[in-house]
């Protein structure tokens, strides 16, 4: 990283290598698009950094993973086919939510660790395998030399890997090259609290439930009088509630 101290310095003609702190960086090795525009906006590269570590912190292990994750994760496999690698995801995946953006169940791989050793040894295995595409793992208790150890995986073999952490781990030192903070309310905010570049002082605000979602639920609502369940009023809307609850902890 370069510092500019006086306006001379200023003037000097940087390498292209050199990266500037006050500017956001644009020269990433690769990255992929989140699918989600705002946030691109302010990535360096414009999107999920591929072979750099992701940190997601959270106030629920499993809150707003897949509403973040999923539009690139179904690109990504399109474009690769391949598992997405969950390691230790502390509750079951509803899968039809996924389907519906384009991450079809075939494409989950759910490797079950409960120590915090097997969880580490179980996600540095998934960013060796030559098939997967991308490692999710759900570190609650992890230290920042076993994050480098991880980071350094990602980073060989050119792997999208993404950890998530509780929210307390915000004041503890990480070696991720991004780390967001996911809060909860009318719209999903993340506040980017590291990336290569200037701090952003106001989150990104995303809407609750992603487009391609909202018309799959609406598509599975009822009409009224056909495969009505027994006991309820003629000419009442039935929509599928375990979807809704899905769809609004997206």
């Amino acid at each position: 990283m370069s510092i500019v101290s006086s306006p001379r310095a200023a003037e000097f003609d940087w390498p292209d290598q050199v990266w500037r702190g006050a500017e956001l960086a644009s020269r990433e090795e690769e990255a992929l698009p989140t699918g989600l525009p705002a946030l691109d906006a302010v990535l360096p590269g414009g999107g999920w950094p591929v072979g750099h570590l992701v940190e997601l912190l959270q106030a629920r292990p499993q809150q707003h993973v897949w509403r973040l994750l999923a539009p690139a994760l179904a690109r990504a496999v399109q474009a690769r086919p391949g598992p997405v690698v969950m390691v230790a995801p502390p509750h079951p995946v509803f899968t039809p939510s996924l389907a519906a953006q384009g991450l079809p169940a075939h494409c989950l791989l759910w490797v079950k660790a409960a120590l915090p050793a097997s969880r580490l040894w179980a996600a540095e295995q998934a960013l060796r395998c030559a098939d997967s595409v991308a490692v999710l793992a759900w570190l609650p208790q992890v230290q920042a030399a076993q994050l480098r150890r991880l980071a350094l995986a990602a980073q060989q073999h050119r792997r999208l890997l993404f950890v998530l952490r509780p929210e307390s781990a915000a004041s503890q030192a990480s070696p991720a090259r991004l780390r967001l903070r996911l809060e909860s309310g009318e719209a999903l905010k993340v506040h980017v609290l590291k990336r290569r570049g200037p701090p952003l002082a106001s989150p990104v605000l995303l809407p609750p439930c992603p487009e391609l979602l909202a018309q799959w639920l609406q598509s599975r609502q009822v009409r009224p009088g056909e495969g009505v369940p027994k006991g309820t009023p003629q000419g009442q809307e039935v929509v599928f509630h375990a979807l809704d609850r899905t769809a609004a902890a997206a």
